[in-house]
């Protein structure tokens, strides 16, 4: 599991060998989601404040999101992408 950011105890993540739609993972406590990168549609339970504060970071950073999805289709190193601040 590539960790691509890290902010507000949040890890924000991508595997290499998952499926379509393009999306990342976000994780806080025993908390875990998934946001679709193109739609913003959340699948699982997060705490509401750190939900906001991931799709605030979302928002930010969603071209280079993209960018790391289609290095991940390619099985090749993803880039960091800077923290919430």
């Amino acid at each position: 599991m590539p960790i691509i950011s890290r902010f507000l105890g949040i890890l924000i993540a991508m595997y290499w060998d998952d499926h379509s739609p393009p999306h990342f993972h976000a994780k806080y406590g025993e908390y875990e989601i998934t946001i679709d990168i193109l739609t913003g549609v959340v699948k699982g339970a997060f705490p509401k404040r750190a939900l906001r504060h991931v799709l605030e970071w979302h928002e930010l950073h969603q071209d280079e999101l993209l960018e790391d999805w289609n290095l991940c289709q390619k099985r090749e190193a993803l880039k960091s992408i800077p923290p919430l601040e």
